[in-house]
């Protein structure tokens, strides 16, 4: 039984090459600086809450912009998660088809 090690090296060169799920890509790609998770547990407690029951995936770097924004214009917590209310059903708008349209 004879070993084909051309074949071996040239798979074995393709899968280090091929790490992630890009494939061969001539796009630009990019390493997150933060991990989410751990930008989720630097998020103020009511900002946590609000995001486990988000009906959106949302980015907690997002959800923290809209908050500060918020607080910095109002200075009112309750206010900033009504904001985030409110563009979150903006959002879910956008995407509902009204009944009888397809």
């Amino acid at each position: 039984m004879e070993l084909h090690t051309t074949s071996f090296y040239s798979c074995f060169i393709e899968i280090v090459l091929m790490q992630n799920n890009l494939g061969h890509t001539k796009l630009k790609t990019r390493r997150r600086q933060s991990s989410p998770l751990q930008e989720f547990d630097c998020l103020p407690p009511q900002l946590r809450e609000w995001l486990r029951y988000a009906a959106l995936p949302w980015a907690p770097r997002s959800v923290r912009r809209i908050y500060n924004r918020s607080i910095a214009r109002t200075r009112d917590v309750d206010f900033a998660i009504a904001e985030l209310d409110r563009i979150q059903e903006q959002r879910l708008g956008v995407n509902s088809v009204p009944y009888g349209r397809f």
